[in-house]
Order: C-alpha cells, then structure tokens, then sequence
C-alpha cells in the first residue's frame, strides 16, 4: 500500500539548502590571466576572469585519476569512457596486459569565436605560432603547482607587423599511451575553452603571458 504524499511544497521548500551559503567558498576555482607588455617592458593590458568551460576531455583525463584504468583481472581493455571519448586503444597490440599512459598540457590562443559545447575540441581559429602577419611566436609551455594551485602559463610575442587581436584561449591536453612495443599513440584534445571580450590585444612588438589556474580549498 503506497501512503499518500502530504508534504507540502513549503515543507519540501525548507528542507532545501541552497546551492549557494552565504559563507561557504567553492572547494574548486579555474581563473585565466592575461598580461600584456609593450615592446619597452611596460604593462599595457591586464585580465583575470573565472575560466567556466570545461569540456568532456577534461572530465575524461580526470576520470584516470578518479576512476582509474584497472577493471578486472580478466578484463584489459580500457574503460569505455578513455576509449569513447578521448579515443585512446582498448588495448595495446603486442602487450595488452599493461600500458603507461602520460600527459601534458598546453595553452592555445585564438582569434575566432564559437558558442561553448562541452563536446567542443579545438578553437574557432588558432592562432599559429610564427612571425608572420596574424601569428604569434609561442615559448615553451609550463605546468606546475604552488600550495593548492596548479598552473599552466605561456608567454608570446608579436613579431608581426600588425595588431593581433586574443579572443579565445583553450587548454589542450596531449596524451601519450605507451607500451611493451613503446609509444603506441599520441592524442591532443581540447580541456577547456573561454572568450575574451573585449578581446587581448598585442600591437607588434608586444610579449605577452596568458595563464590558466585551477585551484583547491577544503
């Protein structure tokens, strides 16, 4: 016998506690940074905004640390969400038994513009890295941490001729499966993807440094 539900939606509306308290902080935050220079050292352009786009990538990365690789002592495959949305082998032919699998990350910039989907893998229009008009020269990428922040940074200069306007920026994870019979695969996919507006604008001559934070609390 099902008893008839006599809760009112008044009832029900106090037993909710809000998404939001007035004093509780989030235990994770993501921001992106932007600082530009002129070609004398002088800072010209500053932004910080919350970066809000994480994309299904992200989510499966994350899923090795969360949910791991292993599944059974008789199964190895690989977990259907590595193999279904980052796209990496079920197995490693020669040695299935057992693979490595290391990653890296990276930031990319872009002079378009596209409505955010979390199955989105690539910018609207990236910006190459050179000197000629409408690239930028791209230095080596870092990744690393400070207390409860992981940090990945790079710094560009125009050495173009003409104003190069950033409207979108994307961190881009590179992920290499390595076995028995060494490397096996490598595959790059976009972890998140946000707009500038106004966008980051380089005149030529201009260094530049864009960064994108995550941050832990309890």
């Amino acid at each position: 016998m099902v008893t008839p539900d006599l809760v009112s939606k008044e009832d029900i509306a106090k037993l909710i506690v809000p998404d939001d308290l007035p004093d509780e902080q989030p235990a994770f935050k993501a921001y992106i940074e932007a600082k530009v220079y002129d070609k004398e050292g002088h800072l010209i352009q500053y932004r910080r905004q919350p970066m809000r786009s994480l994309t299904q990538y992200f989510l499966a990365l994350m899923s090795i640390l969360i949910v791991g690789t292993y599944q059974s002592a008789s199964v190895t495959q690989a977990p259907g969400i590595l193999t279904n949305v980052l796209g990496l082998p079920s197995a490693i032919s020669g040695n299935s038994n057992t693979a490595t699998i290391v990653w890296n990350w990276s930031i990319q910039l872009g002079s378009g513009a596209q409505s955010f989907s979390p199955a989105l893998d690539s910018l609207a229009a990236p910006i190459a890295n050179g000197s000629g008009a409408g690239q930028l020269s791209y230095g080596s990428g870092t990744v690393g941490y400070s207390g409860t922040t992981i940090y990945t940074y790079v710094t560009v200069i125009n050495y173009s001729p003409t104003t190069i306007n950033v409207t979108e920026i994307g961190l881009i994870g590179t992920i290499y499966i390595e076995g028995g019979t060494g490397t096996a695969g490598t595959y790059t996919h976009l972890l998140s993807y946000d707009t500038f507006s106004p966008p980051i604008t380089l005149p030529p001559g201009a260094i530049a440094t864009f960064e994108v934070a995550l941050s832990f609390s309890g």
